[in-house]
């Protein structure tokens, strides 16, 4: 069952039903992708329509964040629970780590996707690295020529969004991979660049204002999600 929230139609799926999810999708023909919008992803989608028809039609639309959360209750039709794109890949990992599955990092500066892939190797012992790359690249040709070689089974794209929707849709046909995710900045998070919040915080789903304190230059960005709630709100009232 999908919910749609401001056009955006996503899984109605608690974390443990995602990573289930995406395991299936590992044993199915053809390279399926995971898109994970949060409110600011949302308001881009209601601006461009190739990039609303690119998120919906993903296999796999997660909840990232608790803005969306708050949106579809508003909107009355609840979501079980976020979904974090960082956190469902880490549940992926621990999964396919039992598995012997393998998995490329694509995205960041250089070095961080191989400071990542080498971090995800050490904590989940078992996930097989078929490579990395950076995300600092001109002509897609050549880095799908090196994911092919490596033929793993989960890409992660984390080119930023909605670059990586739309690189993922154009080279969909093109890859030799079984699932690829969309997931921003998380190859950061992986490498040591960036830390997560405190346990504390994301229980209280506080995580953003926690970012926003370690990187003002974000405010701009978190700015979007009071207009998506009144968007949200004004569905509610207007039904449009």
């Amino acid at each position: 069952m999908r919910v749609d929230v401001l056009g955006v139609t996503f899984d109605d799926v608690t974390m443990d039903e995602a990573v289930g999810l995406g395991m299936e999708l590992l044993d199915t023909p053809g390279a399926d992708t995971v898109v994970t919008p949060n409110p600011e992803i949302v308001m881009a989608c209601r601006k461009d329509p190739e990039l609303l028809d690119t998120v919906n039609s993903a296999s796999l639309v997660l909840p990232d964040g608790i803005g969306i959360i708050y949106g579809a209750r508003i909107l009355k039709t609840p979501l079980k629970s976020k979904v974090p794109g960082a956190d469902w890949a880490e549940g992926m990992f621990a999964r396919m780590a039992r598995a012997g599955r393998s998995v490329y990092f694509l995205g960041a500066k250089p070095g961080v996707a191989e400071a990542a892939a080498e971090n995800m190797a050490k904590k989940y012992p078992g996930l097989r690295i078929a490579g990395a790359h950076d995300g600092y690249f001109g002509d897609d040709g050549p880095v799908v020529e090196l994911i092919n070689s490596a033929s793993p089974d989960l890409l992660l794209v984390c080119l930023g969004a909605p670059k990586q929707e739309k690189w993922m849709r154009d080279n969909r046909d093109r890859l030799n991979v079984r699932l690829m995710a969309g997931l921003g900045g998380s190859l950061d998070v992986y490498a040591g660049v960036v830390q997560r919040a405190p346990d504390r915080w994301r229980k209280l789903d506080l995580e953003w204002l926690y970012r926003l304190i370690k990187q003002p230059s974000r405010l701009g960005r978190m700015l979007k999600l009071p207009w998506f709630l009144a968007i949200v709100v004004w569905k509610r009232v207007f039904g449009k």
